[in-house]
């Protein structure tokens, strides 16, 4: 039957032993009494040539003596859950079974994470992989310490309960839960001597033992403890404030790093507890709950109190990151999550994984906090948005990477509770995503934690019948990105407007378009004639349908048109000549179109001036770009309020933080060294191929020929769009004018990541490069990365010559025309990476 000795041979008798298999858990008042009944396990166990491992993480005495032939573990609980419970299941995995072991002190891991949910969760996925493997495991936890709710979770899962008592020097041992055995006396208490045991049948002799046990009848949380001192301390104005804030700090923000640096410096305890008080769970924030409080907080304390008055009120709640590793021990799938770490399944596990995750149920007590977080917002939409450990950080952005969803929250309580938990379950699911999977292992991330937490925002905006948006939502960049002209003060900054919900900002639209402004010229725009305006314009408008209960899209005149609130001549224009040209069309009773150019917002009020000076002064404090959305709604005379609902440092597109140019020489072999002229922001960018249309060929075709470059072009783009491609000819991409330059459609040339322009002074061909031109505002649309080379410039070094190392695959592709494979050349660039930092105003391609 594989029975185990406790090694106190009368407790054997009383609970007729353990078994391979048992967890055993042990309730102590202090730690001598459960090293007593350690050294009695080990010792017996070693007489039965057991092997004996010791996983040893507590900050308490040590349980084992050195002298004794046992194996020891040292597991940091301090690097997070995810990591401790990931070495502790690697080294169980690796010892095998029937492997006999002791744990220090579970309670000792409050010490580290301050959450009685997380020590349950590690004894659910700890305690079961021991079951599978015929172990036998010694726990202990610390008595009233605990929540009940962690009790019954560990007493549900473990195979064996008890509580041992310390009175008068005597110790005691009462069975709670030995699975699938009885007797008629197990559950008494019990008197130990040395290996005699006494049941403790008497009900006076119980009621005597049971007057010097210490039973509380409610337990606080440990995290709820800590946040009670904390408030106690403010009240106090203790001394001992800042190493509570730091050490709440710890546990809400993170690590030590720039952003903690930032918070350290602008949070005082009183904020630290505001945030704690609007978080379900417990656990980390996220960095995107942290970037928007932190700017908030900066704005808020300006010396000349600029922002205060022009800033909506903050009402956002965070799902803390302990509660996505609950979902996922909750339901079963922590081996999932384990496979989906090791090398084989990073990515088919993950699809596994993912889809689960979509599926699952929420234990009731978080469901509970759920549904008072929905009651406290009525009505009110909301948006579900991402908040991992690793998002918006210095160096790592995951941009686009993890879902955000709006729930309209419209319907009975019960309705709107299940599009809730919906939409936070898609969110958990977005971390199995395969773009997010991809940008993790490129950035050497894959085996970090990435513990989503999630930010519940309420959606900024209003009623305008059964819809609902923002007046103006938009990003926001410190740093100008895409100076189209160099009268243009690049650190003046830059917005993306659209009129509505900012998704049509953030999200790459095909065939609408975002309003660019340049915040030292807000009037200007990278447009040549009136009709670029109208084409290069926002058309439709995403909004709330509160009718539908959905996202939306609409024609912009049908939404504008309803704007009665305030004047819509400050977002848009009325086209009185398209009116006029749809009268003579036929068209009977059509009000005239709107333009949605932004022209009185930006000409006639200081909004982009608060803009401009909100991303200085955030900029200033970063000490580094930034990069921020934001909402604007404005009431009838035309005063508005901006809603500030992300900030992050200015991203790098490609592998994270660019490398410091400082450290490629100038004259280093190289394909591009160049300064100033590209726009896009920084880069690190690993390229598979470069496609060159080699400039003297290409201008001594016929002009007819120029258009068939242009054709394979686009079929060769089409071909590679899954890869990384560098497009690189000679004057402006998307002429009408095949002698200056390349006669593409965008639709050709919209899978490339980066497009390089090339004019020379010594070739005479110094055409007009694509700043200004109407390629430009598609090019921004794309989030295409744009260089120019003004080769025989000084600070511009060109060297086709370069490519040649790499291996030309221009047949491979143009086959069928040799002639057009001599002057499109397609080269397979393994190991080449363009890099760029707009600080050091230089780009480097080698």
């Amino acid at each position: 039957m594989n029975k185990v000795s406790t090694g106190i041979q009368g407790f054997d008798e009383t609970i007729d032993s353990l078994r391979l298999g048992d967890n055993v858990v042990w309730q102590v008042d202090d730690i001598e009494s459960y090293q007593k009944v350690v050294t009695a396990f080990v010792k017996q166990a070693l007489v039965t040539q057991r092997r004996i491992i010791y996983i040893r993480f507590g900050k308490h005495q040590q349980l084992i003596s050195t002298d004794m032939n046992v194996k020891t573990y040292q597991v940091k609980a301090a690097n997070g859950f995810e990591q401790f419970a990931t070495q502790i299941h690697r080294l169980i995995e690796q010892e095998g079974r029937e492997v006999f072991y002791v744990f220090d002190c579970l309670t000792d891991l409050l010490n580290s994470w301050s959450s009685d949910l997380m020590i349950g969760n590690f004894f659910k996925v700890c305690c079961p992989y021991l079951y599978e493997l015929n172990t036998v495991a010694y726990f202990a936890l610390t008595r009233n310490v605990h929540t009940y709710e962690t009790i019954a979770r560990i007493r549900e899962t473990t195979q064996v309960l008890l509580d041992l008592y310390a009175v008068n020097q005597l110790h005691y041992i009462h069975p709670l839960k030995v699975w699938e055995r009885y007797s008629p006396t197990m559950f008494f208490p019990h008197l130990i001597n040395h290996n005699q045991v006494k049941s403790i049948t008497s009900s006076a002799e119980s009621t005597a033992l049971f007057s010097h046990v210490n039973r509380i009848e409610e337990r606080m949380d440990y995290w709820n403890r800590l946040l009670t001192e904390a408030r106690q301390l403010v009240e106090l104005e203790s001394d001992q404030s800042v190493d509570m804030k730091q050490r709440l700090m710890l546990l809400l923000i993170g690590e030590k790093s720039r952003m903690y640096d930032l918070c350290e410096r602008f949070f005082t305890l009183e904020d630290i507890i505001a945030i704690a008080q609007r978080e379900i769970g417990t656990g980390f924030i996220g960095g995107k709950s942290v970037g928007m409080l932190i700017a908030r907080k900066i704005l808020a304390t300006d010396p000349e109190q600029r922002f205060n008055h022009l800033l909506e009120a903050h009402d956002s709640f965070y799902i803390g990151s302990d509660i996505f590793y609950t979902y996922i021990v909750q339901n079963g799938w922590w081996k999932e999550r384990m496979d989906q770490k090791t090398k084989q399944g990073y990515y088919k596990s993950a699809e596994k994984l993912r889809k689960k995750l979509l599926t699952g149920h929420f234990p009731n007590h978080i469901r509970e906090q759920f549904m008072q977080m929905l009651e406290y917002y009525g009505q009110s939409p909301i948006i579900v948005r991402s908040s991992s450990l690793l998002e918006d950080n210095f160096g790592n952005a995951f941009a686009g990477k993890y879902e955000s969803v709006f729930c309209v929250n419209q319907g009975s309580p019960d309705e709107r509770y299940q599009a809730l938990e919906a939409a936070i379950r898609e969110v958990y699911a977005s971390t199995m995503n395969p773009e997010a999977l991809e940008y993790r292992l490129n950035r050497g991330l894959a085996q970090k934690d990435e513990q989503m937490a999630i930010l519940v925002q309420r959606v900024s905006g209003d009623h305008y019948g059964k819809w609902f948006y923002p007046h103006v939502a938009g990003v926001g960049h410190s740093a100008n990105l895409y100076v189209f002209d160099q009268s243009i003060d690049s650190n003046a900054g830059m917005l993306r407007m659209v009129f509505g919900l900012g998704t049509r900002a953030v999200d790459r639209t095909v065939d609408d378009y975002a309003r660019l402004v340049t915040l030292d010229q807000p009037e200007r725009t990278p447009l040549m004639d009136h009709n670029d305006g109208k084409k290069f314009a926002q058309k439709k408008v995403d909004l709330l349908d509160l009718l539908a209960n959905k996202l939306s899209e609409e024609r912009l005149d049908d939404v504008i048109g309803q704007q009665t609130q305030v004047d819509r001549r400050l977002f848009a224009t009325i086209d009185h000549f398209a009116g006029i040209r749809l009268r003579e069309l036929g068209y009977k009773n059509i009000p005239d179109p709107h333009t949605l150019d932004f022209k009185r917002l930006l000409t006639e009020t200081n909004f982009p001036h608060v803009l401009k000076e909100m991303l200085n002064r955030l900029a200033e404090i970063y000490d580094y770009p930034v990069d921020i959305e934001f909402t604007a709604n404005f009431d009838s005379k035309s005063n508005f309020k901006i809603n500030l609902v992300q900030c992050r440092p200015l991203q790098t597109r490609g592998l994270g933080k660019s490398a410091s140019m400082e450290l490629i020489p100038i004259g280093a072999d190289s394909f591009i060294d160049t300064t100033s002229h590209f726009m896009g922001g920084n880069l690190n960018l690993p390229l598979d191929y470069i496609i060159y249309v080699e400039m003297d060929d290409y201008l001594s075709l016929p002009e007819q020929d120029k258009y068939a470059v242009a054709r394979y072009i686009g079929r060769l783009t089409r071909k590679l769009k899954q890869s990384r491609i560098m497009l690189i000819g000679p004057g402006r991409w998307g002429t009408s004018t095949t002698s200056l330059g390349v006669p593409v459609h965008f639709s050709e040339i919209q899978h490339v990541d980066v497009l390089c322009e090339v004019a020379s002074a010594h070739k005479g061909f110094e055409p007009e490069l694509s700043y200004g031109s109407h390629f430009f505002q598609d090019i921004v649309e794309a989030n295409i990365f744009y260089i120019a080379i003004f080769e025989g410039q000084p600070n511009v070094s060109f060297t086709p010559s370069y490519l040649s190392k790499f291996n030309d695959v221009s047949e491979q592709y143009l086959a069928a025309d040799p002639q057009i494979a001599k002057i499109i050349k397609c080269y397979h660039t393994t190991g080449m990476t363009v890099q760029a930092d707009i600080i050091e105003q230089r780009l480097v391609c080698r």
